[in-house]
């Protein structure tokens, strides 16, 4: 066998020896690139979920303060498209002062609360505001 032959053989070899190791460099950089991918994905939806999770309470907790005749008590509303419970919570608050030292009568706590399903985890998310009894009344 004559030195040209050899030589030709050897640098063959290397050629796949480079070949496997960038195959294996681009699988490891794919690998990483697709796992950045779904962990932004998952941010994504998650942050999706809290801004329909925020708006939801908005909407309940306007909707619950509009109402002209309180009464205490739990209210509670499923909406299954949403896979979400709405729990509304009305509570007259015991006569109160302002920082004027004037007391507040008639003040109720109006609390509305969601439970809801965020991948495996049941979570909850709140919003609570106070409002005068008589203030839709004549």
């Amino acid at each position: 066998m004559n030195t040209a032959t050899l030589h030709r053989r050897s640098a063959n070899g290397y050629l796949l020896l480079e070949v496997v190791l960038a195959m294996g460099i681009f699988a490891l950089a794919a690998t990483g690139f697709s796992i950045a991918l779904q962990k932004s994905a998952d941010a994504s939806d998650m942050a999706a979920r809290e801004m329909q999770v925020t708006r939801i309470l908005q909407s309940s907790l306007d909707e619950a303060i509009s109402i002209p005749n309180l009464e205490e008590g739990e209210f509670s509303q499923k909406l299954e498209e949403r896979s979400m419970e709405i729990v509304t919570r009305y509570e007259k608050m015991e006569e109160i002062e302002n920082k004027d030292g004037q007391l507040l009568q008639e003040m109720w706590r109006i609390t509305v609360t969601a439970y809801f399903m965020q991948g495996n985890t049941q979570l909850n998310r709140s919003a609570v505001t106070w409002r005068y009894g008589r203030l839709y009344q004549p």
